[in-house]
């Protein structure tokens, strides 16, 4: 039988436990610095005021729970295509959320709420930086189907009064979530976590160096005698092998760390079709399920490095509408390990057709310069400024210079060899990245706004640079041939100011 939202819901009758344990979360964060006092002082504690305050405290818990769950209740609204969430303690709060405003539904798993059997449902509008409205007590049944009605708003007026279609809707819904078109393996997530966040990587294998840099610069001048009492017993090639592997542990270690954060984060990632969106669940301990509407998507990023290409394997990222850049980060829906024959089929789902890449355009070689003017002329500026009037000393790390210069100079010019502006009729895309080579992807129909700018020295040169606006984040493509971006800039605003399409 298809639930009816027509009429007021509560929340799973188990959910008094959901609520019981987020309750009580709250309270402990906010009374944490007594609990710390409570801990470190027990001794000295009052056993019997400690143990009725213990009791007050959980019966208090209990009844504010006990009254959130009472109160809380939730309906779809047909006649003002409104959902409706009414939640409170003692003074009741009613929330409309319009449904023509809803970008996304999620439903999510914690630990605990897996433990106990219910999911939790989410509810986000365009633009905002919060969440509207959350359920967090519901059945996996129960929480699809509100789903598919909040996401398929407009016909929701004629479901009212037609279970029977409604019900086989939801069945066949269910069915197509059971058997998704694409999964990725497990294999597949154990590369991404070889390949992926190399950043991170060398930002950790930084911090070891300056460590130990630090505590050889501990060993100076004054503890000359220390050094020749030790060192007769240390042999040098022994601490130079003891390094070298410190740093291969290290790099292991990290790899390792990366490689369990993506199998959690990602295990069991389904994607599945349902009436041309897309239905994406995974997660290990927290479970986490979405659907992409093809119109709600903002930017595609399809991104891979050198590794990534030799193992057959790529990442998307999707984004959608948001309200800050924040947000913009916290909304990003990644789906890691896709071969490219799965990254056909998302894209096709998404734009009706695979994106072509058209007329390219690169910028000029005066990007490259200025790049490595602020990379490597103005810090070996300041390193030279440093050494000269401030701290000679420095310059016995002059070896380090070339080190730099190389490895700096290296990503930014394959920063510039890869930075390009692709223009097709029906897509935008943007080509970025030294190692990580990702394309953005957009349709010209999705731009808000756009943003051209010419310095006066530039217009000789006849270049240029161009900021494209969208609500899921800016692309932007600086010192390109202006002429051609100012042709293609009225085009984009006559297809904007033309096209009928509802992405909000």
């Amino acid at each position: 039988m298809a639930a009816d939202f027509s009429q007021p819901q509560r929340q799973s009758s188990i959910g008094i436990l959901v609520m019981f344990f987020y309750t009580l979360q709250q309270a402990a964060r906010a009374l944490w610095p007594m609990i710390v006092i409570w801990i470190f002082k027990f001794d000295e504690v009052n056993k019997l005021y400690f143990f009725f305050g213990m009791l007050a405290l959980f019966v208090s818990v209990g009844v504010v729970s006990y009254l959130k769950y009472l109160n809380f209740t939730f309906f779809l609204d047909a006649e003002n295509q409104e959902f409706i969430i009414t939640d409170g303690v003692f003074n009741k709060t009613k929330t409309a959320i319009q449904l023509r405003k809803i970008q996304q539904v999620n439903i999510n798993q914690s630990f605990i709420q897996k433990l106990i059997g219910v999911y939790e449902l989410d509810v986000d509008t365009a633009g905002s930086n919060k969440k509207e409205g959350a359920i967090q007590a519901i059945s996996q049944e129960l929480a699809l189907e509100l789903k598919f009605r909040l996401l398929e708003n407009e016909d929701i007026k004629n479901e009212i009064g037609a279970e029977e279609t409604v019900l086989e809707e939801t069945e066949q819904k269910l069915f197509e979530a059971a058997h998704p078109f694409i999964k990725i393996s497990f294999l597949s997530l154990l590369k991404v976590g070889i390949t992926s966040n190399y950043g991170r990587s060398i930002a950790l294998l930084a911090i070891f160096f300056s460590t130990i840099f630090e505590n050889f610069q501990n060993f100076d001048d004054k503890s000359n005698l220390y050094k020749e009492k030790v060192g007769s017993y240390i042999d040098k090639n022994l601490v130079l092998q003891t390094i070298l592997i410190s740093i291969l542990l290290l790099f292991f270690v990290v790899l390792v760390v990366n490689v369990i954060r993506t199998v959690f984060k990602y295990y069991d990632y389904r994607i599945a079709r349902q009436k041309g969106s897309l239905l994406l669940s995974f997660g290990l301990l927290n479970t986490k399920s979405t659907i992409i509407k093809p119109e709600k998507v903002q930017i595609t990023s399809v991104t891979r490095n050198y590794f990534q290409k030799k193992m057959g394997i790529l990442e998307l990222k999707i984004k959608q509408a948001t309200g800050g850049e924040k947000e913009e980060r916290k909304s990003i829906i990644e789906i890691p390990g896709c071969s490219e024959a799965e990254r056909d089929s998302i894209l096709k789902l998404l734009f009706h057709q695979i994106p072509e890449k058209g007329v390219m355009l690169q910028p000029n070689f005066r990007k490259l310069v200025f790049s490595v003017i602020l990379s490597i002329g103005l810090p070996l500026f300041s390193f030279m400024a440093v050494g000269h009037w401030i701290e000679p000393i420095i310059f016995e790390y002059n070896y380090v210079v070339p080190i730099y210069v190389i490895f700096i100079g290296t990503i930014q010019y394959f920063k510039f060899k890869n930075d390009r502006l692709f223009i097709h009729e029906n897509f935008i895309i943007k080509q970025s990245g030294a190692w990580d080579v990702s394309n953005d992807i957009i349709e010209p129909s999705k731009i808000q706004a756009i943003t051209t700018s010419q310095l006066f020295w530039h217009k000789k040169l006849d270049i240029g640079s161009i900021t494209l606006h969208t609500a899921g984040g800016n692309i932007a493509f600086q010192l390109g041939n202006y002429s051609v971006l100012q042709q293609q800039v009225n085009f984009w605003l006559y297809e904007i100011e033309t096209s009928d399409s509802n992405w909000m």
